[in-house]
């Protein structure tokens, strides 16, 4: 197959006041605006676009089929270290976090809630990809 598709670019956020979820991102997790509008604003953060796109009071959560709520973005940090000192920064800023987590699986995780109750997981661990990305653009 040819046509493949190789990363994901943007990801589209509900907010109800794009300029202060946009405050928000910068502020808590050090997101770069590069764009505001009444209807949106576009911040860069960890290799993405997000659109933080107003909403009348809508989130990105949902329910699976245990009535579990769910997120739809995990961030990944390198490392164990690095993702008990987010969790500990985040709640110095006062961002609304879990417990970090063992799932049976790799890693360890913990999920927060952005200025408008969005939920994102953080995974301590890198994909194998990304880490040999990433360490061929540091040649």
């Amino acid at each position: 197959m040819n046509n493949q598709l190789i990363r994901v670019g943007t990801i589209y956020i509900p907010v109800l006041e794009p300029a202060m979820s946009a405050v928000w991102y910068k502020d808590m997790l050090g997101a770069r605006l590069n764009y505001l509008d009444k209807d949106k604003a576009i911040m860069d953060l960890a290799d993405i676009s997000l659109f933080l796109v107003k909403s009348p009071g809508e989130s990105s959560n949902f329910r699976d089929v245990n009535g579990a709520e769910r997120f739809i973005l995990t961030f990944e940090v390198d490392g164990q270290d690095a993702l008990e000192a987010m969790h500990s920064d985040f709640i110095e800023r006062g961002i609304k976090v879990g417990e970090i987590e063992n799932r049976g699986h790799a890693g360890r995780n913990f999920i927060f809630y952005d200025f408008d109750g969005n939920k994102f997981d953080v995974w301590s661990e890198l994909s194998k990809k990304y880490k040999k990305r990433m360490a061929a653009e540091s040649l």
